[in-house]
């Protein structure tokens, strides 16, 4: 008897830091709905959104993803963007000479902006494009380009460097191969970067379907460009009257 005692008090004082640090790892009060949106979720006023050689010379080449897609995805995005207001800068690199217009589904969404046209590959390396990221004054930034190993890459890096929170729409991107835009991916997660995509960037803008000014577009949005989503929205309206929310 004697020693089950002794055995007993031994492992509860060898217990008891267990116990100390799961409770010091508990929070301290319980979970309240957000009165405000988490610093961490985009909004559409706290970004700007950095689209970067959507241009036919470089869709030539890429092959990380299907072209047909890529132009889906990246007007999908563009729509969003203008859907909720937020700043967009275009760019593209030697349209003129080399590489051509801007997709032109893209230059649609914004018929008033006038591409900003490059020759430096890294688009952080021009003054009118930091111009005008600093005229915006957000210090969060969504970029999508072609290619992700190249013109994705060298920015993202550059704002990382600035300080600047940096998001990268991977399916509104590509690389010469799914290696060379899988990589990229990795190395720019590695230095801080957040993977998004396109259909996940608007939804975190809507964020609640009782916004009844933005509904409407959304849902246009996703049944143009959201595929199988799309087309479940469509089926619910016209067979059920079916409403997101409701």
């Amino acid at each position: 008897m004697g020693r089950t005692n002794m055995n007993f008090k031994t492992l509860a004082k060898l217990a008891m830091p267990i116990v100390m640090a799961f409770a010091a790892a508990a929070p301290s009060h319980a979970a309240q709905p957000s009165a405000q949106p988490s610093q961490k979720l985009l909004a559409p006023d706290n970004h700007t959104l950095l689209l970067i050689d959507h241009q036919p010379q470089m869709a030539f080449a890429t092959r990380s993803i299907d072209v047909a897609e890529l132009r889906n995805n990246v007007t999908g995005l563009a729509k969003a963007a203008a859907t909720f207001k937020v700043p967009t800068i275009l760019t593209t690199v030697a349209a003129k000479s080399f590489s051509g217009p801007i997709f032109p589904e893209l230059q649609a969404v914004f018929p008033e902006q006038t591409p900003i046209d490059r020759t430096t590959m890294n688009t952080w390396e021009d003054k009118r494009v930091v111009d005008q990221i600093n005229k915006y004054g957000k210090k969060k930034i969504v970029m999508a380009a072609l290619w992700t190993e190249v013109c994705l890459l060298e920015p993202a890096l550059s704002a990382i460097d600035q300080g600047y929170e940096v998001y990268i729409v991977t399916d509104a991107s590509g690389g010469v191969a799914k290696e060379a835009h899988d990589m990229a991916v990795q190395r720019m997660v590695q230095a801080g970067a957040h993977p998004v995509t396109w259909l996940q960037y608007m939804l975190e803008l809507q964020r609640d379907w009782a916004r009844g000014e933005t509904y409407g577009p959304v849902t246009n949005i996703a049944k143009q460009h959201g595929g199988g989503y799309g087309l479940g929205i469509i089926y619910a309206s016209d067979m059920f009257k079916a409403k997101e929310g409701k």
